[in-house]
Order: C-alpha cells, then structure tokens, then sequence
C-alpha cells in the first residue's frame, strides 16, 4: 500500500505498479453539450489494481471548454483513481490551460450553445463562460485541496514559475518510511499558455534536488514530463519497432519540444536516472528505445479526448524489490491484452 513519507511506501510484495495514463476523457468536442465519454482508465485500474496513478498531461482539451474554471473537468478526469481510494500524481500537458479557441458553427443559425458542465453541483464551474482557460495554478491548487491525501500533485517552487508540476516523490521501503527505494521526479514541459519547454531554471532545480536527497546517486530515480524532448526524435524508429525498441505503433513523427536547455544533458549523465516516461503527446506512439545509458519511453492513448482512433491503453511501470531493485514496464490495452514488456533497469 502507498501512505506515508512524502509520497509512497513499496508495497510488502516488493512489487509497486504504477498506472501512467496518457490524454483523459475530456470535452472534445467544441460544444459544451456534447456528452463525454466515460472512457477507458476504469478499465486499466480494475485489471491491474496499481498501487499509484500517473497523469501525465492534456487531462482537459481547454481550448474547447468556455468556461471560466475547467477543474470539474479536470476532476472528472482523475475520479476513476480517486474512486478505487488510488493515490496519483499528476503533470500538466499543452491542453490543460489553452484558451478557448472559437468553433466556426458557433457562428451559424444555432449559434451559442448553452454552458453545462460534467459536474453541475461544482461552483468552480457554475456555468460561467470563459474564454482565457483556466490557469495551471488554479487546476492544481483544486486537485491538491479537494482531494488530499490521494492526491500526491504538488505546485512546485514559485522561482520556476509558470512551469508548475515540478517535483518528486518518494518511493519507500515497507519497513522504513525514511528508506528511499525510487524517487519519482514529475517536471512541467509547458505549452498552452507558455512556451512548450523545459527550462533551465527547471534542469538547474533537478541538479540541486537530486544531489540534495539523492546525493551519491545510490537510489534509482524515475522522470515524468509531458512533451518529449528532441531527445526522442535522435532515437524513433524508422517505420516498424524493431529491437532494441520495444512497442506496437509507430504511426507519427515525434512532436518534440521547442527547445532544449540542458535537461536531457544532465539525466544522461546521472547514473541513478532509469528511464524518462511521457504522455501520448504524439498519440500514434507506445514505443520505448534506449537513449545513452537510459530509456525513453511513449505511455499509450488512454483516454477518449484528442485526435486519433488508436486503440487505447496504458503503459504500466513496475518497481521490484530493495537491495535487488528492478524496474519493469509493459501496456495493458482496454481489450485485456498485455504487450511489449521491457525491462528498464535491473
């Protein structure tokens, strides 16, 4: 089970999956009253009963919500972890604070429809139309207050602001709370209301953290950010997944960040850094391909919001054990099957 110190503990198996989910149920369509779609999470949770969630961006397509606050839509988005009692995590996405963009037929004979929110009880919505998008800040001071303690998201420090999931987690020895046996770093790759990068505030505040608890480089440690990084782009396949990559689509190119300042320099060179871990950012991709000493890695589509007809998944990461630590991931698809398992570290 997770409780505890500053995040979670291994569970007495030794044995900790994590579920990361990749674009979430979400208003796609530019109406308000279209209905959303339940969507698929439910499913990967119940077959796999992971100890802890992973959101990893785009839990709300802002620029087709008019309204003042998204939070209930980002809300609806994490409730299938919320209702299993599942801690989770989460890191925003280029989506999450878009401002609204303008639907043509809004201009046509119907018009402008009516406002109806996912959750007509919840005055964050009430609604209000709004056009700006709903801020980072505000979707996540609304995860943290109104779903502690399973909510482990965190606001990160003011100086890297607007950049705001920035933080890491630790992953616990069952018998000691104070024994890191994973950190779980989460960092804000932007987009939507800023630039789509990591900066160098946010890679200098990974330096000092890292070296502040995990100074030796003796814990392994794990990163979870949005976009990829050009990084992905160097290792992509060409056309079919073939060895050492392990994955199932390779339908797009990777949409890569707009810049890069340092980050990717730094975990290739830190020994404890695993593997990095981002959304379906490019929803035609589940690959992951080794990268200097570490691994990059695509989750899966998850949910029912964004472009694409993929079929959906989730790409499951699995903490082993203490003094012989591995790391194993594979995608469990909404079907049942389970594919392209890959050890990431052993």
């Amino acid at each position: 089970a997770f409780s505890g110190f500053d995040g979670a503990r291994l569970s007495r198996s030794r044995s900790s999956p994590t579920c990361t989910s990749a674009r979430l149920p979400g208003p796609t369509g530019a109406r308000p009253k279209t209905p959303i779609p339940s969507g698929s999470c439910p499913t990967f949770l119940d077959a796999e009963k992971p100890d802890f969630v992973v959101y990893l961006g785009d839990l709300v397509t802002a620029n087709n919500v008019p309204i003042a606050n998204a939070s209930s839509y980002w809300g609806q988005a994490t409730s299938p972890a919320r209702q299993r009692g599942i801690p989770w995590a989460s890191v925003f996405g280029n989506h999450d604070d878009m401002p609204f963009e303008w639907p043509i037929e809004w201009f046509s004979g119907p018009g402008i429809p009516e406002v109806r929110c996912p959750d007509e009880t919840n005055s964050s919505c009430s609604g209000k139309f709004g056009f700006k998008g709903t801020q980072r800040l505000v979707l996540m001071k609304n995860e943290v207050e109104q779903n502690a303690p399973l909510s482990r998201s965190k606001f990160g420090p003011k100086e890297l602001w607007p950049s705001i999931s920035n933080y890491v987690l630790q992953l616990s020895s069952p018998d000691d709370p104070k024994s890191p046996v994973l950190f779980m770093y989460f960092l804000d790759s932007g987009g939507g209301s800023y630039p789509e990068v990591i900066s160098s505030a946010q890679a200098k505040w990974f330096e000092r953290k890292s070296r502040e608890i995990n100074p030796e480089s003796k814990v392994p440690e794990i990163i979870f950010w949005h976009i990829p990084s050009k990084a992905y782009k160097e290792v992509a396949p060409w056309f079919g997944i073939r060895k050492p990559c392990v994955g199932s689509i390779n339908k797009e190119s990777v949409a890569a960040q707009e810049a890069e300042f340092g980050i990717m320099d730094m975990l290739a060179k830190r020994p404890s850094v695993k593997a990095i871990f981002v959304v379906g950012h490019n929803h035609g991709l589940d690959w992951c391909c080794p990268y200097e000493k570490l691994w990059l890695c695509y989750a899966r589509h998850t949910g029912y919001g964004g472009y694409g007809n993929w079929a959906r998944g989730a790409r499951m990461v699995e903490a082993i054990g203490e003094q012989d630590f591995s790391l194993k991931s594979w995608i469990r698809m909404e079907d049942g099957k389970v594919h392209s398992e890959v050890v990431l570290s052993s």
